[in-house]
């Protein structure tokens, strides 16, 4: 296993990697503290490996030279396609030459348009002069995102061509900072300087799902590519992003009607399809427009992060490490024979930040502190429901709350909260309470310990 920052905890994975096989971990950065809650795996020490792909790549294929791995696995989005390209040169399975197809969000786009699959119309560019150019060429509101970003950093929204220098500036600064604080693993040479530009799409739950329901317009599909073959596995749901399109929750089960699901999963598979990848879990997002149209955003050849993986297991029983194991292993992994929907599904689960904004994405008007014990979940969630912050993806009590700007993305995110509920809708609800009762409870906690000024 190849190990740097992103997906599933640790601490949730590696017991079930390490249950289907010796597992030795290559630690590209320091493991999070969770691990020490763990056992059944060795670590070799890679901190000292340049973060380049052509080095990490060389780093993979010595160790597992060494050790005669019988197959690599990466949970992370920044080694993929080192981790693809290792395999493809070891002869293991793994993601295939066309790996980076799902990582460069620009030859991404290329093959979906190649491929008539619907997505946003897009153009590369590499600057100010480059974004300026696009600004004339596409249609206005146009979104800046980095091409071999993660968690929306350094997308910013240009409306008017007066904001473009801006925009620019805006956005590559966020990169740059985020690699510099160590948030991002660039590995592609230049790749600070990679952006595209692509057309605002005009999302829209009209269509798709009863006014009221809480639920956004966009959605993802996860799956798994077996010897080039994509099966979808379900599809997990979002409350509304805020601005400009940050990432607050990922919920399960998805309960869209079942034919809408499989115009979703048909989109999802032709997109997939279209990127040619051999071995891998997937994770593909679609945004919902008017009329029963869908376009797709970005489809990673990795599993999602978060609790993506977590809440499949909790709500359909699936255990899809155990299946990416035995495929990475030259297994034939146990699939459901077509997409899961919630009448497969028991019970609820989700993914939401802890973020210092309210659910409509306004910033909380004090600094705080994140402190867990201060919080009555009482308070803030239906009966039978729960919440926790996730160890390895949060920050520790006593952690000033980051704060949160538009072109931050989840470098703005304090952590991650793990939500069960007995249903979609009350899991829906108990987001909601969370995003907008969780600066208060904090504020709450923080007055009663602090005494009052004369």
């Amino acid at each position: 296993m190849i190990y740097t920052r992103g997906g599933a905890p640790v601490e949730y994975a590696i017991p079930r990697i390490a249950d289907r096989a010796d597992l030795h971990i290559l630690a590209l950065e320091s493991l999070p503290r969770t691990a020490d809650l763990v056992s059944g795996f060795t670590v070799i020490d890679g901190r000292d490996t340049p973060l380049t792909s052509q080095d990490v790549t060389a780093r993979i294929i010595h160790e597992a030279t060494r050790l005669r791995a019988d197959g690599l696995v990466t949970l992370s989005e920044f080694s993929v396609n080192s981790v693809a390209l290792a395999a493809q040169r070891l002869g293991l399975p793994g993601a295939g030459p066309n790996s980076a197809r799902a990582r460069d969000k620009r030859q991404m786009r290329q093959a979906w348009t190649t491929a008539g699959v619907p997505c946003p119309r897009f153009r590369p560019v590499r600057n100010a002069a480059g974004l300026l150019s696009a600004f004339r060429e596409l249609n206005p509101p146009l979104l800046v995102k980095a091409a071999w970003g993660t968690g929306s950093v350094g997308q910013v929204v240009v409306a008017n061509e007066s904001d473009v220098a801006g925009a620019w500036d805006a956005a590559r600064q966020a990169v740059a900072s985020a690699h510099e604080a160590g948030f991002t693993r660039l590995q592609e040479p230049g790749a600070v300087d990679d952006f595209l530009v692509e057309e605002v799409i005009q999302g829209s739950t009209r269509t798709w799902w009863p006014e009221g329901s809480g639920y956004g317009d966009y959605l993802s599909v996860e799956g798994i590519v077996c010897a080039g073959i994509y099966h979808p596995i379900c599809i997990t749901s979002r409350i509304p992003t805020i601005p400009p399109f940050t990432e607050l929750s990922n919920l399960a089960p998805c309960v869209l009607p079942e034919p809408l699901q499989r115009r979703i999963e048909s989109v999802a598979s032709a997109a997939v399809n279209a990127l040619e990848l051999e071995n891998c879990g997937t994770h593909t997002e679609l945004k919902l427009m008017d009329n029963g149209e869908l376009a797709v955003l970005e489809t990673a050849a990795r599993y999602g992060g978060v609790m993506v993986l977590p809440e499949i297991g909790q709500v359909y029983g699936l255990d899809m490490l155990a299946a990416l194991t035995d495929l990475l292993l030259g297994d034939k992994p146990d699939l459901p024979d077509r997409m899961l929907t919630d009448a497969d599904a028991s019970g609820a689960a989700g993914s939401l930040s802890l973020i210092a904004t309210d659910a409509n994405g306004r910033p909380w008007r004090r600094r705080l502190t994140w402190d867990s014990t201060v919080i009555d979940w009482d308070r803030l969630l239906s009966p039978g429901s729960t919440a926790r912050a996730v160890p390895g993806l949060s920050i520790p009590d006593g952690t000033p709350m980051p704060v949160y700007d538009n072109a931050s993305g989840a470098r703005g995110y304090g952590g991650i909260f793990f939500v069960q509920a007995t249903g979609a809708s009350t899991l829906v609800r108990d987001c909601y309470s969370i995003l907008n009762g969780l600066e208060r409870e904090l504020s709450h906690g923080w007055d009663l310990r602090v005494p009052a000024q004369n």
